[in-house]
């Protein structure tokens, strides 16, 4: 994660860049302990390249989707590149007892963020209401998070972040228990940070915009090498505010910073108190492209406020050295309620407490995004049975109203016993003293996603995690197409390839045999008929070099790769498709992608593919 002094790529030095003497201690220090770690624990290689090449042994390239080794003797090579990786094996019995889901739908590479509960915890939620003397549920004497699945439902709250952030408000026993786990798996510290739940990250970024109180002539300056819907929304807000808007530069092809420019934009001004708010991610979240703690470091020595986006980080990640000392003003990031299966969830905020004073007491910050936790009532499903303790009565399938209550639903059809409906009332008069944050101590959240991440740690999520990245992008990149003089590749990677600091994020595209790019939503879809879901993305805010150029123009308009405006030579974008690595992603998960991708050398794939579809679903495929 150290990005280079000379040139267009992106590791700075310590000597002569930066002010602060500490600062270079501190990395010659931290780059140090990094390689002590890594060292003690055996979890990389010397030489990674080296040793991700020989993933592929005797290979090391493919022309033909049929001659791919087998996910057995595939498997078998990479545990021998990457010995460490059977260590992580708890990873793969968690992924079997808790997240079943995982192995029988579709292989997840479109999900960044964490999952609070685990697949196997709405599974155990009861799935009948029964009261014969056989039931296997639990007696209504067990308190109500006992029979009801661990999620919950959000309302918005009418306030600013500013209030919200100086006197809190009525916190229920849901939020403050979600609240104080979640800054525990962070690390961070409650005398330090406040935690704001909010809808979601976009949310999250217009609400910082428009709280945010930037000073005339002030400044927004962002770090993204790809359009993100969250910081687009941040920068029309900011400019509504009358602030400047920049933005980081990329180069192409490894879209690293570059960083004479950033740094520049960074401590270009004099008077430090006209500055604005730096938004930074520590990796890009689509091309996994790794960025330096040192850039915030960089930004709050000249005045800036900090905003990290903290969204794409693998579980753990946080508890790194350098946010614990760098101290951001605000953080983002993401929660699913369940990974891969139920994406809703909500973004968090954390404000640092002595940053209060960046916020505008008031405005039309309002409303606009931050909410209130409270336990979702969980309404029987249609194949759910109520059983009564009758020998006269038989057993039926019913289904309440949407929106009606089960105690409503029992009197009014009057089928149930008495018991029955003291229970609904029991647990209606539990959820709602719980909204209203007024039991102590009834129930007990628990995040098993939270502590299955805990209970492996940040040494084995990244290395198992790094085992598996660089293993895909060498496995792209060994298929080529056939009968070609130059060995034209099928897959073209952008960003980092093969790399130690890389995030686990891919971005790529697929080329024909012609050198022509495959639309990117025609592999998303072909991908998700194959049971595996894929993002797409679109690459900007990259500068060529002059000698680049010619190609540039060529790569442009003669392959279609991107979009562009030609009065300006860095206003060049690219469509991709990226696949994002999980914390609970597998070797057979790579496997597969890799496995799908290949297909594409067969020249007809893409007219086979639409034709089978044809033929299975009497109806034309759009692609």
């Amino acid at each position: 994660m150290h990005p280079p002094c000379s040139g267009e790529a992106s590791q700075p030095c310590c000597s002569g860049c930066f002010p602060s003497p500490f600062l270079a201690s501190y990395f010659d220090n931290f780059h140090n302990t990094t390689k002590s770690i890594i060292n003690i624990t055996g979890s990389i290689h010397d030489d990674l390249e080296a040793a991700t090449s020989s993933t592929l042994h005797p290979y090391n390239q493919f022309t033909n989707h049929e001659t791919l080794p087998s996910l057995d003797e595939s498997y078998i090579n990479f545990t021998k590149a990457y010995p460490p990786f059977c260590s992580t094996s708890e990873v793969d019995r968690i992924r079997a007892q808790e997240y079943n889901h995982l192995n029988l739908s579709n292989i997840c590479f479109d999900y960044t963020g964490y999952g609070l509960f685990s697949n196997a915890q709405e599974q155990r939620s009861c799935p009948s209401t029964s009261i014969a003397s056989s039931s296997s549920c639990p007696p209504p004497s067990l308190p109500y998070s006992a029979l009801e699945p661990p999620f919950f439902d959000i309302s918005y709250k009418p306030i600013n972040l500013h209030s919200q952030v100086l006197y809190g408000g009525q916190e229920s026993e849901l939020e403050s228990k979600i609240r104080e786990r979640i800054m525990a798996f962070m690390n961070i510290s409650e005398a330090d940070y406040t935690l704001v739940f909010i809808a979601n990250e976009v949310s999250a970024f217009k609400l910082i915009g428009n709280s945010f109180k930037f000073q005339s002539d002030g400044e927004l300056l962002t770090v993204y090498d790809h359009k993100s819907e969250a910081v687009d929304v941040m920068i029309e807000t900011c400019k509504e505010q009358g602030a400047n808007i920049l933005s980081a530069e990329f180069s192409w092809p490894n879209l690293g910073i570059r960083y004479r420019k950033l740094k520049k934009m960074i401590m270009s001004r004099r008077d430090k108190r006209k500055r604005g708010l730096f938004v930074f991610p520590l990796h890009s979240r689509v091309t996994g492209a790794p960025y330096s703690y040192i850039w915030m470091s960089m930004a709050q020595e000249n005045g800036w406020h900090v905003l990290i986006d903290a969204c794409a980080l693998v579980p753990k990640e946080m508890e790194s050295l350098g946010l614990t000392m760098f101290k951001p003003d605000f953080m983002v990031c993401s929660f699913y309620k369940k990974f891969g299966k139920n994406p809703s969830g909500f973004g968090c905020l954390f404000v640092k407490k002595s940053s209060i004073s960046a916020l505008k007491e008031s405005g039309n910050a309002t409303s606009i995004g931050i909410v209130s936790l409270f336990p979702a009532f969980r309404q029987p499903q249609p194949q759910e049975e109520i059983v009564i303790a009758d020998e006269e009565t038989e057993p039926k399938s019913e289904t309440p109203p949407q929106h009606v209550t089960e105690e409503a639903y029992v009197k009014q059809k009057g089928t149930l016993s008495s018991e029955i409906v003291e229970l609904n009332s029991s647990l209606e008069s539990v959820q709602s003293k719980e909204r209203l944050g007024l039991v102590n101590g009834s129930s007990e959240i628990e995040c098993r996603g939270l502590d299955h991440a805990d209970s492996v740690g940040l040494i084995l999520i990244s290395g198992r995690g790094r085992y598996l990245t660089n293993w895909l992008v060498n496995a792209l990149m060994s298929l080529q197409h056939p009968h070609t003089q130059t060995g034209l590749s099928l897959i073209r990677i952008y960003g980092p390839e093969i790399n130690l600091h890389r995030g686990p994020a891919v971005a790529f595209n697929v080329f024909d045999w012609k050198g022509e790019k495959i639309d990117p939503t025609v592999v998303q879809k072909l991908a998700d008929r194959n049971n595996i879901s894929l993002s797409g993305a679109f690459l900007q805010n990259i500068r060529f070099s002059d000698k680049n150029e010619e190609k540039r123009q060529r790569i442009c308009e003669v392959k279609g790769l991107c979009q562009s405006n030609k009065t300006q030579s860095h206003d060049f974008g690219v469509s991709v498709v990226t696949a994002a690595l999980g914390f609970l992603t597998n070797f057979e998960d790579v496997y597969r992608l890799w496995a799908f991708l290949s297909r594409f050398l067969d020249a007809d794939f893409v007219d086979k593919e639409r034709l089978r579809y044809m033929a299975l679903n009497q109806k034309t495929l759009d692609i």
